[in-house]
């Protein structure tokens, strides 16, 4: 099961914050999350990838110029059993499509906050029409 993040069509080229830069700006955002959540991304791997792949944006039903700032794969915690084997969970955060869309230092932050913030809440099980609702979608 997957759960996306997909923004608006991509934008313009900015010359990004760089690989380390954007790996702050995440420990940051991951810094942020409530202790209570935040014990909860230990059995989650957070991955910075430059791009969605082909297949993971076929995956969520994007064509090829939409944008994918964040990506959870796995199985939300709510669906978890006591039988199930326990797979991989992950989040994939996509540096140059949140690079390109926010090229001021202040909106690329939020914005990686609120990816971060977006992805986790699908795997606490937490679905997008639910994140509208409460102003996080």
């Amino acid at each position: 099961m997957s759960a996306d993040m997909a923004k608006r069509r991509r934008g313009r080229r900015s010359g990004g914050a760089g690989a380390d830069a954007f790996e702050r700006l995440v420990d940051r955002a991951l810094a942020t999350i409530p202790p209570r959540y935040r014990a909860r991304l230990g059995e989650v791997a957070i991955v910075i990838e430059d791009w969605p792949t082909d297949e993971q944006l076929d995956d969520n039903d994007l064509d090829p110029d939409d944008t994918l700032y964040g990506l959870y794969e796995g199985v939300p915690r709510t669906e978890w059993a006591a039988d199930d084997a326990v797979v991989a969970n992950k989040i994939t955060l996509f540096r140059g499509p949140l690079e390109e869309d926010f090229s001021d230092p202040r909106e690329l932050a939020e914005e990686v906050r609120v990816t971060v913030v977006h992805e986790l809440a699908h795997h606490l099980g937490i679905d997008d029409d639910r994140l509208d609702e409460l102003g996080v979608g």
